[in-house]
């Protein structure tokens, strides 16, 4: 058989005209450093780029997602290969046709060997030069090991001095959970403090989404691990204020910039992130199950369904026992430390879960019998044999001594066993494998949760609720975010595996802290009863991270009576916008249900007034507090009472206006601004005057007069004329909730 090499025609993408040019060489130094030279190196001598230090601005460089396919060959490969292997892949390069070389074993086994050594050439000869060269103007290197990488993403994150994770839109794109579970797996083991996520991603979103219908997805994002939010995408605007939208990614992106109609009150949804990220990236994660991944490549790191909550949706929560998954090459720094299996950046799990495979290496096995010696809690069945041709047949007698060291000459039993290993405890047997699925690689949730409690201990979260959680943990306190996962309010009985001290409830939203009286302790839980709004979400310290001396009776506000503001409003739109300038509403609507089209399909801001009274008696009382409930409201809302300002309104619609209610006459003020879909659907109805075959249009290039009545502008159009408008305005009812 004659063989060659070619350039299989791969280009880059997604990427403009001028980006586009074919991949480089994954396992070739010199055609990385020519890509690098010529792409990244050009930018850093435009800006005289020559350190971090003391520049300020750029920090990183960043892989993103891997997007490009592998490759299976480079001139030193052959050489490359004996090397690594020990053997000469010669003989064996009609597999790469398909045919089969000794047996399909042999074949299985080179091919093995095949892309384990291309697995190790990226890492080394791509990842590795790249971090270096990252390092050599002090930067750090981030990577998203995920989406058609030929290598383990477990691995490839794993050579990253910042590992990256990315989530798209719910609803808008692809089901990437996977990389966010991958991504913190990496971080926890490594000890990194900060992980970050691509965030949002979206197509075909149309500008569609506002902080308070993120923050479901913002909530899963934080519990999933993740603590540094980068949107996906700020688009740069720079068009002029009557130019709006503007500018967008094509159809991609949540549009997180400047000129969306909700932008100059997102600083409360930014506080919120702020105040949570800042606390979840206190301590170290909490997790209790260790699960190795296989060897070999490519391999995603896939729990087993039943350790999470909706497993299959987009956005997938754990269960009461936490998990991360562990390449091989990372498990290879790993101690045990009083029975638990102990990471050098502070990462530590109760048991390691072996996967289901027939093969391992005998390094890898070894490690694991090491780990038994010193008294780790492993689950999971023997190996067969080795994967590799590397010392065939030797390596399969080596197996098979470790094998019988560990495990026995027994066959399987058919009840799950435990055996006794030096220090440690080896379980097997029985439903630890459960047929029904091949594609699952470990025991189910059920086997892995029961095996825990018999070590007695217990669940790291648990409630009768809908809740989601994560846990970050240190010697002097404990800190848990759960989250309501649902759009119902809900009472529940959380019980957290933490003692240390008594609990506070801190409110990420309101930036509020107080005690909770109401709670039980035993031995090493602490049961709250706890009370929860759609989606909200709550940090619960335990400890000594703050010195509150502030007393409350109850755990949360206990509401006694409402009071309906009713009547007619005084509503003001913007005519700049098509609005009809000030008008009275004689009762709360949504916008698109007008006549007037210039409310139908308005899109941007509008001031709502009203003047209300509240009768002595509910002012009598010193211990009474007040809410002020807005209703529905489409879709964010900034609120004056009595000229000062109270907050904003993005999720839960409630807000303390305590401190800013005076007897006799009270004036309100409510700013709401929806979203921009139904301007853009309004403005199909005129002539298009905007791109022309992807370029400005000619009457914005010579700054002439918009030849059409549109009061947009957008770079991507995403709707027809006759599209579904979307509900808009403050909706209502406004009621005032009072409590104590």
């Amino acid at each position: 058989m004659r063989f060659g090499a070619r350039n299989n025609g791969a280009i880059t993408r997604p990427a403009p005209v001028p980006g586009l040019g074919f991949e480089s060489d994954k396992f070739d130094t010199v055609a990385i450093k020519n890509h690098l030279d010529n792409y990244v190196g050009k930018l850093f001598k435009k800006l005289e780029f020559t350190s971090a230090e003391g520049n300020g601005g750029l920090k990183r460089l960043h892989m993103d997602s891997w997007e490009m396919g592998a490759q299976n060959w480079t001139g030193s490969f052959r050489k490359e290969f004996i090397n690594r292997r020990g053997y000469d892949p010669l003989p064996y390069f009609p597999v790469y046709a398909g045919h089969v070389v000794g047996s399909e074993e042999i074949s299985e086994r080179f091919l093995w060997d095949l892309r384990q050594t291309s697995q190790e050439l990226i890492l080394e000869r791509h990842a590795q030069y790249i971090r270096d060269y990252t390092h050599s103007y002090g930067l750090k290197l981030s990577i998203e090991p995920y989406d058609m990488n030929p290598t383990a993403d477990l691995e490839l994150g794993n050579m990253a001095d910042v590992i990256m994770a990315e989530f798209w839109s719910d609803g808008f794109g692809f089901n990437s959970a996977f990389s966010v579970i991958e991504a913190a797996s990496i971080a926890h083991i490594k000890g990194q403090a900060i992980l970050p996520a691509e965030s949002f991603t979206s197509q075909g979103e149309g500008f569609r989404q506002f902080p308070g219908s993120m923050k479901n997805q913002t909530d899963w994002a934080f519990a999933q691990g993740i603590n540094k939010l980068m949107f996906h995408t700020f688009q740069h605007q720079p068009l002029n204020n009557t130019l709006k939208p503007g500018m967008t990614m094509g159809p991609y992106g949540v549009h997180w910039n400047r000129n969306q109609t909700w932008w100059p009150m997102v600083g409360a949804y930014h506080t919120y992130v702020s105040r949570v990220q800042y606390m979840l990236s206190k301590g170290r994660t909490s997790a209790d199950v260790l699960y190795l991944t296989p060897e070999g490549s490519p391999h995603v790191f896939k729990a087993p369904p039943s350790a999470l909550i909706a497993a299959n949706s987009a956005l997938p929560d754990r269960k009461g026992y936490n998990f991360d998954g562990c390449a091989p090459s990372q498990l290879t720094s790993a101690q045990v430390k009083g029975h638990k299996i102990v990471f050098p950046g502070g990462a530590t799990y109760s048991a390691l879960i072996l996967p289901y495979t027939p093969a391992m290496t005998p390094a890898l096995l070894d490690k694991i019998y090491a780990l038994l010696l010193n008294g780790a809690t492993v689950i999971g069945l023997p190996p067969e044999r080795s994967p590799s041709l590397t010392d065939y047949p030797k390596c399969d007698n080596d197996i098979k001594m470790l094998v019988s060291k560990i495990w026995g000459d027994t066959p399987n039993p058919s009840q799950i066993v435990s055996k006794t290993i030096g220090k440690g405890k080896i379980i097997w047997g029985g439903e630890i494998r459960t047929p029904e699925n091949d594609m699952i690689m470990y025991p189910g949730y059920d086997i892995t949760s029961n095996i825990l409690r018999k070590m007695d201990l217990p669940l790291d979260f648990d409630s009768d609720g809908d809740l989601r959680y994560t846990h970050r943990t240190s010697a002097n306190y404990d800190i848990y975010f759960v989250s309501n996962r649902t759009s119902d309010s809900l009472s529940a009985n959380c019980v957290f595996r933490s003692t240390k001290g008594n609990p506070e409830l801190w409110d990420p939203v309101t930036g509020d802290i107080r005690p909770l009286p109401a709670f039980r302790k035993n031995e090493k839980t602490t049961t709250i009863p706890m009370i929860f709004g759609p989606h909200t979400s709550y940090l619960i310290v335990f400890g000594t991270i703050s010195s509150i001396d502030r007393q409350v009776s109850e755990n949360f506000p206990v509401l006694s009576e409402s009071v309906n503001i009713e009547g007619p409003w005084m509503v003001s739109f913007d005519t700049l916008w098509g609005g009809p300038g000030n008008i009275e509403f004689e009762n709360l609507l949504d916008w698109t249900s007008s006549s007037d089209p210039g409310i139908k399909y308005y899109s941007g801001k509008a001031i709502y007034k009203k003047e209300f009274h509240l009768s002595k008696r509910h002012l009598a009382h010193r211990e009474q507090h007040f809410y002020l409930d807005l209703g529905k409201l489409k879709n964010i809302a900034r609120v004056y009472l009595n000229g000062q300002e109270v907050g904003i309104v993005w999720t839960n619609n409630v807000l303390n206006i305590t401190p800013h209610l005076k007897k006799g006459k009270n004036n309100l003020e409510i700013e709401v601004a929806n979203l921009w879909v139904n301007r853009l659907i309004g403005d199909e109805n005129y002539d298009n005057d905007q791109s022309e075959h992807g370029d400005w249009p000619s009457w914005l290039k010579n700054s002439e007069k918009r030849p059409t009545r549109r009061y947009t502008f957008i770079t991507h159009n995403f709707y027809r004329r006759g599209d579904q408008l979307l509900e808009s305005g403050l909706i209502g009812p406004v009621r005032i909730l009072i409590g104590r």
